[in-house]
């Protein structure tokens, strides 16, 4: 299932508000309601959540959001000033890497969970693009918990969109998308609760 995807002109880049954009596959029922709920209750209780701080132009803040790294042995993850060391895989996780390399014919190596309280809680705008993922990415993104907004927009350009991300959904993201587009969860007034994103990547040798 994932491909090296065409690269489109800028010009023939078309999104809508409630669709994925290039780059992106959308599959709303990966893992059923009660499939869901019951690792929602799981992560939240089991995994070690911490909050660190990030460097943002310039300055040292902490991350609006929960994280959590788990991976196999000697892989690491760097973005924003921060190093992440692996933490051995809890079993949940682990089946579930397993279910979902089948699924999209890939294999993760590693997966970054983050935990959004409330509405407040935020992933800002940014590109996954560190080199340790290699030049086209593949991360899939599993939503467990309350619905949020993934908003994207193009690097170059002015096309923007974003789609509503359902408790059980899986978004692929491959090809050009993280060369081309940066994507965030923004701060929402109204009333939500836990969220939990589970973003499993393949991390290369240094």
């Amino acid at each position: 299932m994932v491909g090296r995807q065409a690269e489109l002109p800028w010009a023939e880049v078309t999104t809508t508000r409630q669709s994925p954009p290039p780059g992106c596959q959308y599959f709303a029922d990966f893992l059923s309601d009660e499939e869901a709920g019951q690792l929602l209750g799981t992560l939240w209780r089991d995994l070690p959540w911490q909050q660190k701080p990030i460097r943002l132009f310039g300055r040292e803040v902490m991350q609006p959001r929960l994280i959590c790294w788990q991976s196999d042995p000697e892989v690491f993850y760097t973005y924003s000033g921060l190093t992440l060391y692996p933490e051995a895989w809890l079993p949940e996780l682990d089946r579930l890497r397993s279910r979902l390399c089948t699924k999209v014919s890939w294999q993760f190596n590693s997966v970054l969970a983050n935990a959004y309280r409330d509405g407040q809680d935020s992933m800002g705008w940014h590109s996954d693009d560190e080199p340790e993922l290699g030049p086209e990415p593949v991360i899939a993104a599993i939503s467990l918990g309350a619905t949020r907004t993934f908003r994207w927009r193009e690097k170059r350009g002015h096309g923007s969109g974003g789609i509503v991300l359902e408790s059980g959904s899986l978004l692929l993201m491959s090809g050009h998308f993280q060369r081309f587009f940066q994507h965030s969860v923004p701060k929402t007034l109204r009333e939500t609760g836990l969220r939990i994103n589970l973003t499993f990547r393949k991390i290369l040798p240094r």
